[in-house]
């Protein structure tokens, strides 16, 4: 954009936890404008981990949301006719919504039975240090390891 950085919208707590972060989780859930829908599958989630784990779904969903969150992501530069990847790191916003689209991308892509029980299992193994969103989390730390040494052309 050229004028900037666009407002930030104001984000009403979900109906259930009181939570503007459970919101924002649904919103990016959300298919179509749905979000009815996505409330029912992300509650069921909910459900789902407070039966498994006999913990608050909520304690296990926010610890799982926070080891899948980056600290750092690797950018591209084009500098003298080749391309660098340096490591930057990330502003407090970005870091939670890539945590959370990662965290929902890998679940679809889980086999199960429902979006609901796909989510949950998702939700259980990141709150593990497990499964495939926490990696994704490994692998763009180690990437931004491995081209440390580009740092220096930050933009």
């Amino acid at each position: 954009m050229r004028k900037g950085r666009a407002k930030e919208r104001i984000i009403l707590p979900d109906p259930r936890y009181g939570d503007t972060l459970v919101t924002k989780f649904v919103n990016n859930l959300m298919l179509d404008g749905k979000k009815n829908t996505a409330y029912r599958i992300f509650y069921e989630a909910m459900d789902i981990v407070e039966a498994k784990t006999e913990e608050s779904g909520l304690d296990v969903w926010k610890k799982a949301l926070e080891n899948v969150t980056p600290q750092v992501e690797v950018k591209s530069r084009r500098i003298g006719g080749s391309t660098f990847q340096i490591p930057q790191e990330i502003r407090a916003s970005r870091k939670t919504s890539q945590g959370m689209k990662w965290l929902i991308s890998f679940s679809a892509k889980r086999n199960g039975k429902s979006m609901g029980q796909k989510l949950a299992d998702e939700i259980m193994a990141a709150a593990k240090e497990e499964g495939a969103a926490f990696k994704k989390k490994e692998d763009t730390h180690r990437m931004a390891e491995a081209n440390k040494a580009f740092a220096h052309f930050r933009f």
